[in-house]
């Protein structure tokens, strides 16, 4: 299947807003614009109106509730360094943010860290919590380490997708890490 005709029959409109901060051989990002997976925007004005952001510093936790939102609008993810990521997310871009829970990274640069998800991942959580596992699946395909990932939250990703609100993510966030 060409790259545009994937993106167009996948249920899940993924846009990638791409600073070209990191390497581009290692850029997960880059990976799924190739295989026409989510479509990468190099300008803020490229992103679709309505389409929920995910923002590690947003203070509303992502739940099943947002489907609804993602399903019309899309999901969208920022690709940029870690190093500079506090930088960009204070500028506070338009539109709806949400902070995934509690998740730890398989990527081989932040493998076992909390948080530290490559956009890959990212998208992959969210698709799971928000009941699109298989389609989380076949992304994260693309990668060695993907399936990984998966394994190492799967308990908490299941019991993320069953929460209703954003409230229920974060009392199971918390009952993890207690």
């Amino acid at each position: 299947m060409s790259g545009r005709k994937e993106f167009r029959t996948f249920p899940i409109k993924l846009f990638v807003y791409h600073l070209r901060q990191d390497d581009p051989k290692k850029c997960t990002a880059l990976r799924l614009g190739r295989f026409g997976l989510a479509r990468i925007v190099y300008h803020i004005r490229g992103l679709p109106p309505g389409a929920l952001m995910l923002d590690p510093f947003s203070e509303i936790a992502f739940s099943p509730a947002d489907r609804v939102i993602i399903e019309r609008n899309g999901l969208v993810a920022i690709d940029c360094s870690w190093i500079h990521a506090n930088e960009f997310f204070k500028l506070r871009v338009r539109g709806q943010s949400r902070c995934l829970p509690y998740l730890v990274a398989a990527n081989p640069v932040n493998y076992g860290k909390i948080g530290k998800l490559t956009t890959v991942e990212a998208f992959a959580a969210a698709l799971y919590i928000i009941g699109y596992r298989e389609h989380s699946e076949k992304i994260l395909s693309l990668f060695k380490w993907g399936k990984v990932f998966l394994k190492l939250n799967a308990e908490l990703l299941d019991l993320y997708s069953k929460a209703t609100n954003s409230s229920e993510v974060v009392k199971i966030q918390r009952q993890f890490i207690k």
